[in-house]
């Protein structure tokens, strides 16, 4: 049977979780558990208040497409949202991906989770090869033209949000608990907490009242905490 589980003396010399790579060279930013887990998150809680569900779409690791000129060019954000487009691909199918010239709308923001990888495609700091496609910086700043570009580094847990302003993106300032966006009435900050088991700094949506968005399994939570406290007025003791 083949050993996994290496005797204890052989561990002290074998390279650890840090040690080893992350990512494949050739596919750089392929999903960890961080990048599902933190888009999860992000999706569960974008519910800007003047749009129904199915009027908006989000969506993590999604072939984008962006030039009509280009059809097979995309990017893959780790996490994006639109707003004033059906949940549905033609009301009715799951997308496959992310249209821009079919759906007539782009994306309002884009999030990328930064990796050791993929951060100078991030930043725009890599250099374009005339024959290939541009850097994510470069399509959703000049191209696609997307009004909010956040950042966030989980290693120093560094939020950069950008703000398209004329023609180029400015870092935003973080105000209180994070970074505005008035189009969507939702602000983005970094929260502490738990979630799927895991303690740390997560980015999160919150209203105009600094409170941050529930996900569904939290509201539930509060309805029954409140059902449980009102049974208790009443002398009734709800059963666990």
């Amino acid at each position: 049977m083949y050993q996994t589980n290496p005797p204890q003396s052989a561990k002290a010399t074998l390279p650890t979780m840090y040690d080893l790579p992350s990512e494949n060279p050739e596919e750089p930013g392929l999903p960890d558990e961080f990048h599902l887990l933190q888009p999860e998150l992000l999706r569960l809680t974008f519910r800007p208040p003047t749009y129904s569900a199915d009027q908006i779409f989000s969506a993590s690791d999604l072939n984008l497409y962006y030039d009509s000129n280009h059809v097979q060019w995309y990017k893959r954000p780790d996490w994006f949202g639109v707003l004033g487009v059906s949940r549905l691909y033609n009301e009715q199918d799951l997308r496959l991906s992310y249209v821009t010239w079919q759906e007539g709308v782009t994306p309002l923001v884009a999030v990328e989770l930064l990796s050791p990888g993929t951060e100078a495609e991030d930043l725009g700091r890599t250099l374009r090869d005339a024959s290939k496609p541009p850097n994510k910086w470069t399509v959703y700043e000049q191209i696609l033209r997307i009004p909010y570009y956040i950042v966030f580094n989980r290693y120093t847990n560094e939020l950069q949000p950008f703000g398209l302003m004329m023609t180029r993106y400015h870092p935003l300032p973080i105000e209180g608990q994070g970074v505005w966006l008035e189009d969507a009435e939702l602000g983005l900050g970094l929260w502490e907490g738990e979630y799927q088991g895991i303690n740390r700094l997560w980015l999160r949506w919150y209203n105009r009242d600094q409170q941050w968005m529930l996900t569904p399994a939290e509201q539930e939570s509060q309805r029954a905490e409140r059902l449980a406290a009102q049974l208790r007025a009443l002398g009734v003791e709800p059963e666990a």
